[in-house]
């Protein structure tokens, strides 16, 4: 099985478990329970406060692309797939029916 269908394997089964399509609020819920980290230890992982990192996670707020894309790096994780679900977020709450593709641009492009 390539990467490419694995990844969105596991996409599918955490839709399937959350009830609805995955969220950067949902995915940093997620990896914080796996690395069985408190929302302050995480909060402060990702140098935000635990207000905020639960408002994130309940969908009470959203991440912006380049906030997204820094909690990637800090976590060191996909910067691609965190990016993604932050604009799929903004979209969704905007009522617009449209899904979001992330692709890296090439080297010198």
């Amino acid at each position: 099985m390539s990467t490419k269908k694995s990844k969105s394997q596991a996409m599918k089964t955490l839709e399937d478990i959350i009830g609805g399509p995955l969220k950067i609020g949902d995915l940093l819920r997620s990896i914080r329970l796996a690395d069985e980290l408190s929302l302050a230890e995480f909060s402060k992982k990702l140098g935000i406060t635990i207000s905020h990192l639960c408002d994130i996670e309940k969908g009470r707020k959203t991440v912006s692309p380049q906030r997204a894309a820094r909690f990637a790096k800090i976590l060191g994780r996909s910067r691609e797939q965190f990016v993604r679900l932050a604009l799929q977020q903004m979209i969704h709450d905007a009522g617009l029916k449209m899904r979001v593709v992330i692709e890296p641009l090439a080297h010198g492009a």
